[in-house]
């Protein structure tokens, strides 16, 4: 008799573990079911829901605190956690947070020896003494960040140098170019010594891995491509974009490549799967470029009117930025102290607290005299590695280099006002 009644009780279990899992979702009744249900109630019907639900409030008042009526009020007509999504509550912290003072930018040099816009830069990671830029003129220029003389040319592509980046590790700068090719140059002998071929288009974008002797590149076949730097073979294809891919970036730790293309959208990669995890469809316009916080494990991307920020490694949203009206951005950069910069396609610079979103400065490059208007670009920006100077490559085909306007004060500079709206938080 016991052996029965332990199987009609594991029947019973299983039977309400099926049902739990195949019609739970019958137990919530979708919004526009329950429309047609109140349209076809009668008056009477509908006095009897109303007299129902202040009863149910007035049994939960009775046994509540007093201080916290109306909250628990809601918590028990509405779910537990309907307060913490409230239009009112997000209203309230937006209101309640004040963004952080930075002293505002000034421009302090002017380099030019570039015939073409300079397209693209990278500051030296080791000893921060030189930055390298590249530009449609082909070439890779290095120059001297405290002087700002020019130190070395390198020759060797035949059309625009999209990009660059400099090893930590090695004595390596690998530039990617619209000739399709990613060359890696030994800056002890200033020569190149390997050529990375398999783009079927031209490459706009290269990354080196901070831990594995991996080199990450992009363009315009919308394909992102691992290669071993030693021996120049493409280990690995990460295939998802459907448009040409404008920036990839690598990190240590997962996600370890990241990549955003003008298909609107931000992939995240795991490379041990060789697929995107995540996917981030929340921008409307090409992603120009996004970049990684140095301290924090979050990063930012941007398209037109439109800068974010997120939460690493999960992808969630962590700011709206006040970008209405920016215009096209093309470069973003972010620095130790909270500062990012957005350089825009109208030649605006525009800075921001970065925790808060609040743009507090907002200036007009100055054009090198001779340029034409159409010329007033911001291509690509770096801060240094102390985050105390910010250099822009622009396309009146000059560098200009920009740093905070020194003894500046909260009462000498304030800056832009704060001014948060819920309306602009694009939740």
């Amino acid at each position: 008799m016991d052996h029965v009644e332990a199987l009609d009780s594991i029947d019973d279990f299983y039977s309400r573990v099926r049902w739990n899992n195949q019609f739970r979702w019958l137990t919530t009744v979708p919004n526009h079911l329950k429309r047609v249900f109140n349209d076809r109630k009668t008056v009477l019907d509908k006095y009897q829901d109303i007299t129902d639900t202040s009863d149910r409030i007035e049994e939960s008042q009775s046994l509540v605190k007093a201080e916290n009526n109306s909250q628990n009020v809601l918590s028990t007509v509405f779910g537990e956690d309907s307060t913490s999504h409230s239009v009112l509550q997000r209203q309230e912290h937006l209101l309640s947070q004040k963004p952080a003072w930075h002293a505002p930018w000034k421009l302090i040099r002017v380099i030019n020896g570039h015939v073409g816009w300079v397209r693209c830069l990278q500051v030296d990671p080791a000893d921060n003494e030189w930055f390298a830029t590249g530009s449609n003129d082909t070439t890779v220029k290095i120059w001297d960040l405290a002087t700002g003389k020019l130190k070395l040319t390198l020759a060797g592509h035949v059309m625009t140098v999209r990009d660059l980046t400099i090893s930590q590790r090695h004595p390596y700068l690998f530039s990617a170019s619209e000739d399709k090719m990613v060359k890696c140059w030994d800056l002890e002998k200033n020569q190149i010594i390997r050529d990375y071929h398999g783009h079927l288009s031209g490459v706009h974008t290269v990354d080196i891995h901070p831990t594995l002797d991996l080199i990450a590149t992009a363009g315009r076949d919308g394909v992102v491509k691992l290669w071993d730097i030693r021996s120049r073979t493409a280990v690995m294809t990460l295939v998802g974009h459907k448009s040409p891919i404008t920036k990839v970036h690598c990190l240590p730790v997962n996600p370890q490549v990241v990549s955003s293309s003008t298909d609107a959208t931000v992939r995240l990669w795991d490379i041990t799967a060789g697929k995107s995890y995540k996917i981030l469809t929340h921008h409307r316009r090409s992603v120009r470029d996004f970049n990684f916080h140095p301290s924090e494990f979050s990063m930012v991307s941007a398209c037109t009117d439109d800068i974010r920020s997120w939460k690493l490694p999960e992808g969630a949203l962590l700011t709206n930025f006040s970008s209405e009206s920016t215009g096209i951005i093309n470069t973003l950069s972010v620095n130790q102290d909270d500062v990012l910069f957005a350089g825009g396609d109208n030649g605006m610079l525009s800075f921001y607290d970065y925790k808060s979103g609040h743009k507090y400065q907002s200036l007009a490059t100055q054009e090198v005299p001779g340029s034409l208007e159409s010329e007033r670009a911001i291509l690509t920006s770096a801060f240094d590695r102390t985050g105390l100077r910010l250099i822009t490559g622009e396309a009146d085909k000059s560098i200009k280099v920009w740093k905070q306007i020194p003894h500046s004060t909260p009462e000498s500079h304030p800056g832009l006002p704060w001014v948060p709206s819920l309306s602009a938080q694009r939740f």
